[in-house]
């Protein structure tokens, strides 16, 4: 890296589309100093992005999950997530 470098201002983007567009045709080397860069970054308050989606379930299913989320007291669209995400961890991990 060159000493002194003076490094470009990152412009503000209106969407992230425009950030990506941006990024895609500009070199970062010319905007970001990365030997400042932290090797293995922490962001605590990150949350990950969630998509909305339309699940079909029985309605006995439904009410067991109800059921099951009541009883630890949570909301069970909450259990569900927990359920999906520990069983496609589980077959990732038999493969």
């Amino acid at each position: 890296m060159i000493k002194n470098k003076k490094f470009k201002n990152i412009p503000v983007f209106k969407s992230e589309k425009d950030e990506a567009n941006f990024w895609a045709s500009h070199d970062t080397t010319d905007y970001v100093d990365w030997s400042k860069a932290l090797v293995n970054p922490v962001f605590p308050n990150l949350k990950m992005s969630t998509r909305t989606i339309t699940l079909r379930v029985t309605e006995s299913l439904l009410d067991s999950l109800k059921m099951l989320a009541n009883k630890k007291d949570v909301p069970y669209q909450s259990l569900m997530k927990v359920y999906l995400d520990e069983k496609v961890r589980e077959e990732f991990a038999n493969t």
